[in-house]
C-alpha cells in the first residue's frame, strides 16, 4: 500500500507500470529536493503523464492525467553536480483526489487503484500472453521462433513490461495504463501491436509527389 500523500513526478513521455523498473534522471532544483525528501521517507513517488499544452505552463503546476503509478527508489547515483540518476519500481496505480502546494514540487493525495488477478483471470492472461510473444517476436525476429520470454516472468508483469518498454505512444500507454485491469490491458496491448504489424506490412504510398 502507498502512502495517502505522495509527491507526484509529471513528465511528458513517461508512464509507469505496477511492477516495472524505471530509470530517471533528477536534475531540476525542485525535483533534487522532491528526491531527498523521499529518500528521507518511504521512499515512494508518483508518476504521472502530462496532458497536451504542458509546455506553456511547465514551471508552474500543468494539468495532468488523473491516474498514475506510483513506485519505490531502489537504486540512487549520486552525481558530482547534484543530479541524480534513480531507478523506481512500479508499485500501484492511484488516482489523484487532490494536491497540496506546500512543497516546491507537487504534492498529491491519492487513491490507490489495486489490480487483482483472479483464477479465471490468469487463465486469460495465458492465452493473450502467448498470442503477444507471437506478435512481440514476428516482429523482431522476422517471424522466427528461436527467442521466447522467460517462462518464470508472471503473465501480468510481461504484459506491463511490454506496456512499458515497446515502442508507443505516450497515450497509448496511458490509455493501457487507465485500462480495468491487466486482462484489459493485455488485450488492449494486443489490439495495439496487431495493428501496428498491419500497418508495417501495408503496401507503401506508390504516390509520384
Amino acid at each position: 500500500m502507498i502512502p495517502p500523500v505522495i509527491p507526484i513526478f509529471p513528465l511528458p513521455s513517461v508512464v509507469l507500470f505496477p511492477n516495472v523498473l524505471l530509470p530517471l534522471h533528477i536534475f531540476e532544483p525542485r525535483y533534487r529536493q522532491m528526491l531527498a525528501d523521499a529518500l528521507a521517507g518511504d521512499r515512494v513517488i508518483g508518476m504521472v503523464l502530462l496532458q497536451a499544452g504542458w509546455q506553456n505552463s511547465y514551471e508552474g503546476c500543468p494539468e495532468v492525467f488523473p491516474v498514475g503509478c506510483a513506485g519505490v527508489i531502489t537504486h540512487v547515483e549520486p552525481l558530482n553536480d547534484g543530479r541524480s540518476n534513480i531507478v523506481l519500481r512500479g508499485l500501484t496505480k492511484f488516482r489523484i483526489q487532490n494536491e497540496q502546494n506546500s512543497r516546491p514540487y507537487r504534492l498529491a493525495e491519492v487513491e490507490p487503484i489495486v489490480e487483482r488477478v483472479s483464477r479465471s483471470d490468469r487463465e486469460r492472461l495465458f492465452a493473450i500472453r502467448n498470442r503477444l510473444e507471437e506478435v512481440v517476436l514476428a516482429a523482431v525476429s522476422k517471424g522466427k521462433r528461436e527467442r521466447q520470454f522467460p517462462p518464470d516472468i508472471p503473465d501480468e508483469d510481461l504484459v506491463n513490461a511490454l506496456a512499458q518498454y515497446l515502442e508507443l505512444e505516450p497515450l497509448e500507454r496511458q490509455a493501457l495504463l487507465e485500462s480495468d485491469g491487466v486482462v484489459a490491458r493485455a488485450k488492449m496491448l494486443l489490439e495495439l501491436l496487431e495493428m501496428k504489424v498491419i500497418v508495417d506490412r501495408a503496401p507503401g504510398d506508390e504516390r509520384v509527389h
